[in-house]
């Protein structure tokens, strides 16, 4: 038998933007509750509101499946002894079964070994409704809540006080202790519209008649309603609004009854940077911006409302009322910073700290702009202008805009370096500095802003490690992981032929350490942002044994190795690839053996007896000599497929020559020659790491 199933949980406003991780987490950890209880259940739907996280359950089992234990004793052999009498051991397992002696050669069974005492027995499933309330509870206290919160004299905790709680199944109303309520089969409507509690008559019914007390319950109807609302509105004033899903997610969580409305806001404040305003709208008042067609702001915004007014104007022009002051603010603050200019800023930053034991934010300007010339040859950016973008690069931080919105750092930077009179690029680069951002931004496209960006991000990390303090777990305070993958980013991206140890070794130039600090944060770091590059090429679908044959090879230039582990992925997909990763695996445990502490003599031709070390000593030559323009342009691709030639030579080789002579001077030849093709491939990677149980 099975019956549907609800739960509600009643709570004061959710956090908005924690709302469908709560509700995605409560459904899973519910589900798993049946699932390792050997529940069946049909269909799944979430509800996740402002006040209230739910879950609907269909045709979920009213009883578990009867479970059939089995208990295994000892062999028989030992549970018996010579005159058939129970040892100590099958005492022991007849008394923890709850068995007579006597019964004991009435529970023997095999186990597909030999006979043992063995205890079958059918344990009846339980009540579902009986585990409801452990099960529901654990799922709560599962949810991913940071920092939970108690409320009137109880001992419960959670994100936000817990006000009602609803509990349907099998026809009944259950009542069970959730979070210090106990549930019933009342809810509550709107905060406004609705008339107050609601009794809800059955799962299935659940929606509806919250729908008719102004509460949308599902998320994402709420969210296509709001989607909806705005894109009609758009059109009665021929623009287009921007919708950010992470702000539309955000709304679709404050609003239980969403009624999306449009207003407007004076032409004059147009005049701010259209960053300043739309930072305003979106992240004090949460209200979606429009644009015309050449993408530039319009005078206007979209709200949500969480009501269905009788006079909606009166909604626009309160939010309108509340909008100006906001927007009169990020004029003023445009106004008033334009009278200093960055440079002239640059000596306030000398009061902001950056970190206690790397000094000031000044101070990491000038450490940025030092690095900005160094690096320069690398990127190809004007030395002059790559160290001007360094000194100014953290002035905006002092500005009253970046002050009251901390978002258009750099932003605003490139604003006021412009009115300053500053070059274009370094005004670019002020804006640059902070990409890529987030993961799939997008990366400088000026030479002077990936220089810039490239400083300011191994400035960072060679700092903070420089102290002792790398991130560790999931603390990562100077967002070090970030600025990791970000310099890989730029490099790749941009194509910068730069090693990673020389450019971190420029960095640590410009703090006071010695020679043992010095390479001691250098291994470090380089270490850190390579494992980044390893857990990057393992999300883009590579194998952890490619990146591996490349990165034993000590490699650390991120084209370079961009380009072996591609190669070496394309090489996998050979014909001859598996055989020759194998036999890779057995020329390096052959030199190992013979040649663990020296290198071999060279080469003797004369010495080449069999035909078979003949014709692979020619392969080898040949390719030696083709290989070399090959691997000044880094066309590792097209060396290794010239290299997956010698399959049949090297397969010949060893069918045909005994390596380990007994002639003192043969065996060291043919060592030459495995140590010589062994080389061939270590040019691109170790192949040897592809081989099967390696």
């Amino acid at each position: 038998m099975s019956s549907d199933f609800l739960f509600e949980l009643g709570t004061e406003e959710l956090p908005p933007k924690a709302l469908l991780g709560l509700s995605e987490t409560l459904t899973s950890g519910i589900l798993k509750g049946f699932e390792s209880a050997r529940l069946s259940f049909g269909e799944v739907s979430s509800f996740a509101a402002p006040r209230r996280l739910a879950l609907l359950v269909r045709d979920l089992a009213v009883k578990a499946p009867d479970n059939e234990v089995v208990n295994w004793g000892p062999p028989t052999k030992v549970a018996f002894d010579s005159k058939g009498s129970p040892t100590k051991a099958a005492q022991a397992f007849a008394m923890k079964n709850n068995l007579a002696l006597t019964e004991l050669l009435n529970n023997i069974d095999h186990d597909g070994k030999q006979e043992k005492l063995c205890v079958r027995k059918t344990e009846e499933g339980k009540a579902t409704a009986s585990l409801l309330s452990d099960l529901i509870n654990a799922s709560l206290s599962g949810l991913p809540i940071a920092k939970r919160m108690s409320w009137g004299n109880g001992k419960e905790l959670f994100v936000r006080p817990v006000q009602w709680a609803v509990l349907l199944f099998d026809g009944q109303t259950c009542e069970e202790s959730i979070l210090g309520i106990t549930s019933s089969n009342v809810s509550r409507g709107h905060r406004f519209h609705g008339s107050g509690d609601i009794t809800i008559d059955s799962p299935l019914s659940y929606e509806q008649q919250l729908k008719e007390q102004f509460v949308i319950a599902s998320f994402d109807d709420r969210r296509n309603i709001i989607r909806e609302g705005v894109a009609s509105l758009e059109k009665t004033i021929s623009g287009r609004a921007v919708i950010d899903d992470a702000l539309l997610d955000e709304v679709s969580a404050l609003n239980e009854w969403p009624v999306p409305l449009m207003g407007h806001f004076d032409r004059h404040f147009l005049e701010v940077p259209s960053e300043a305003l739309i930072s305003s709208m979106k992240e004090h008042q949460k209200y979606f911006h429009l644009i015309d067609d050449n993408d530039h702001l319009l005078p206007a915004f979209i709200t949500v409302a969480n009501i269905k007014s009788n006079d909606p104007s009166q909604v626009v022009a309160g939010n309108e009322r509340v909008i100006r002051p906001r927007l009169a603010d990020a004029a003023f603050f445009y106004e008033n910073d334009r009278l200093v200019s960055l440079e002239q800023r640059r000596e306030s930053l000398k009061k902001v700290v950056f970190q206690d034991k790397l000094g000031s934010v000044f101070d990491k300007t000038v450490r940025v702009a030092n690095l900005c010339s160094l690096l320069a040859p690398f990127t190809g950016a004007d030395a002059k202008l790559t160290r001007r973008a360094g000194e100014l690069c953290k002035s905006d931080l002092v500005t009253d805009m970046v002050g009251e919105f901390a978002d258009l750092q750099g932003v605003m930077g490139r604003y006021y370096a412009l009115h300053d009179g500053e070059q274009p690029d370094i005004a670019e680069a002020l804006l640059e500095q902070y990409l890529p951002r987030f993961s799939g931004d997008k990366v400088p496209t000026t030479a002077v802003g990936a220089t810039l960006a490239l400083a300011d991000k191994l400035d960072t990390l060679v700092g903070i490690f420089s102290i002792g303090q790398p991130p560790s777990g999931s603390r990562d305070p100077f967002a070090l992981r970030r600025a990791s993958l970000g310099i890989l980013r730029i490099i790749l991206d941009g194509k910068i032929n730069i090693d990673l140890s020389e450019a971190i070794s420029l960095a640590a130039k410009n703090f006071n350490l010695d020679a043992s600090s010095l390479d001691k944060t250098r291994k470090q770091v380089l270490t850190y942002v390579l494992e980044r590059h390893r857990s990057w090429y393992r999300d883009e679908g590579f194998s952890a044994a490619v990146f591996l044959s490349v990165s034993t090879l000590g490699v650390s230039n991120p084209l370079d190795i961009d380009a072996r582990i591609k190669a070496v992925a394309q090489f996998c997909l050979l014909p001859e690839a598996s055989a020759l990763s194998s036999a890779n695996k057995r020329v390096s445990n052959i030199l190992a053996k013979q040649l663990s502490t020296r290198m071999p003599e060279p080469l003797n031709k004369a010495l080449l007896k069999e035909s078979a070390e003949k014709a692979l000593a020619r392969s080898i030559m040949a390719l030696e000599g083709s290989s070399k323009p090959l691997l000044a342009s880094r066309d590792y691709n097209t060396l290794l497929q010239n290299l997956a030639s010698l399959h049949g030579p090297v397969d010949q080789f060893f069918e045909e020559v005994m390596v380990v002579s007994d002639d003192a001077a043969l065996r060291e030849n043919r060592l030459s020659l495995l140590k010589r093709l062994r080389d061939l491939f270590l040019n691109v990677a170790d192949i040897s790491q592809l081989a099967p149980g390696k």
